[in-house]
């Protein structure tokens, strides 16, 4: 389903659909094995609590959830909206990130300490998964 694409990203292909949902789902038996074959096998970082991707410009976690189709990534209908993405549902790339590029983007999508954040800045904090220097985030990725 994945293939390593560069040093912070594995390639893969889904089709994309908007979801009522507030969070990305992809179908929880596909989550459960990404996270174990492709997390796992980086022994060298810490296993992230979600799989992290990257649609367009927007990175997001993501969840498992046994309502969703195999090899279908849903998407909160706002977000999708964002994004450059044609006609969904649609077979779309999709980038995840690595173990370690994924604990990375994490890091900030709440503020240290603050696991119930309540505020209307989402789950990346201000500006949004695109970050608060435009486009892929403060690195431009």
């Amino acid at each position: 389903m994945f293939e390593k694409f560069s040093r912070g990203y594995y390639l893969g292909r889904l089709y994309v659909t908007p979801s009522p949902e507030e969070r990305a789902l992809i179908e929880r038996t596909t989550h459960d094995r990404v996270s174990e074959q492709l997390y796992a096998a980086e022994s060298d970082a810490a296993t992230p609590d979600s799989l992290v991707m990257k649609l367009d410009t927007a990175h997001f976690p993501v969840h498992g959830d046994d309502g969703v189709p195999t090899e279908t990534l849903a998407v909160p209908a706002e977000l999708l909206d964002s994004l450059d993405v044609s006609n969904p549902p649609t077979l779309t790339e999709v980038f995840l990130a690595k173990a370690d590029r994924a604990e990375q983007l994490l890091q900030f999508a709440r503020p240290p300490g603050d696991d119930d954040a309540t505020d209307d800045t989402g789950p990346f904090g201000p500006g949004g998964p695109r970050g608060p220097r435009g486009p892929g985030g403060p690195t431009g990725t």
